[in-house]
């Protein structure tokens, strides 16, 4: 068996597909399809290799996953002819590639960027005061992954006011423009995107792109409300140290896939919540002196009296 250049892991992904039984293979279709039409031409060894791939793939995915693949290769021109015939596709005599019936829409291109309706309004719950979100805060980026998932489970049910979802519109710009940086290894980007479609600042941005084990980026993309697919895409393209290890990419899609928005929205606002307390703790040592000032209060100097003279006296002596 060959193996893709356009795809250099995608053996050990459907090897460990098969051994943890989590079906990566969707996501790997949808993968290489976006891989292979980014590009105008194709030497002969890439396209049968492609060929190749797909014919393994196409035929093992779900209705919605074909549908996406068969509209974007329809639209191709450079769509080889065996993966045209297996999709059921004809090139026209213009060239372009037209469908033998009628468009199939793309389901997994459409409704899951949508943000979907929250029943709960974020105005339930308690309001963490700042110095208590900078804690939470605190705790999750310096504990190990197991202590995280464990924080995050219990987060999913905490009575704690999440933050507000990303109104949608701007949520799915978000998600596309993030996508594109993704596709494009443009961490800068990215980076600058995120922290400005979730509101946050730049330092905390920073420490979510920096961690190296991915569990502060899931929340971020969670709370975005970015889908499971884009997620896994972002992981294979954006972090070289997370999408070269297939074992890191699995663990994170599958945590992605338990980890639930409101957990995502409370990790949000704990983070804004903890740049309001650094804001604070920055400017307390100039507007508060408490404590030194009821010390001052409350041991007020007591005056000594001086000394009296020395007077002398003809007939007495020296007295004071």
């Amino acid at each position: 068996m060959t193996r893709s250049s356009l795809f250099p892991g995608f053996d050990g992904l459907l090897t460990l597909s098969r051994r943890e039984g989590v079906d990566i293979k969707p996501t790997l279709l949808r993968v290489l399809t976006d891989l292979y039409v980014q590009a105008s031409t194709h030497s002969a060894d890439e396209e049968r290799q492609f060929v190749e791939l797909v014919s393994r793939l196409v035929d093992d995915v779900d209705d919605a996953t074909r549908a996406a693949v068969r509209a974007r290769l329809a639209i191709y021109p450079g769509t080889p002819i065996e993966i045209l015939t297996k999709l059921g596709l004809r090139p026209a005599q213009n060239e372009a590639m037209l469908p033998l019936a009628g468009p199939i829409p793309s389901a997994l291109r459409a409704s899951p960027l949508k943000a979907p309706a929250r029943e709960d309004t974020p105005s339930a719950g308690l309001t963490m005061q700042p110095r208590d979100a900078a804690e939470l805060s605190e705790m999750f980026l310096r504990a190990g992954v197991k202590e995280r998932i464990a924080i995050l489970e219990n987060l999913a049910t905490a009575p704690l006011r999440p933050a507000a979802p990303t109104p949608p519109h701007r949520a799915l710009n978000a998600i596309e423009a993030l996508e594109m940086a993704a596709f494009n290894a443009d961490v800068e980007t990215f980076t600058l995107e995120l922290g400005e479609s979730l509101l946050l600042p730049a330092r905390i941005t920073q420490e979510v792109m920096n961690d190296a084990s991915g569990e502060p980026l899931a929340c971020a993309a969670k709370a975005l409300g970015m889908p499971g697919a884009a997620f896994e895409r972002v992981l294979l393209f954006l972090k070289p140290e997370i999408g070269q290890s297939v074992e890191a990419v699995f663990r994170l899609s599958r945590l992605y896939e338990r980890l639930s928005e409101q957990a995502a929205l409370i990790m949000l606002a704990a983070w804004r919540g903890s740049a309001i307390a650094a804001i604070r703790e920055k400017h307390r040592p100039a507007l508060y002196d408490d404590e030194r000032q009821n010390v001052r209060a409350s041991s007020p100097r007591t005056a000594q009296s001086s000394p009296r003279p020395i007077v002398r006296t003809v007939s007495e002596g020296f007295k004071r």
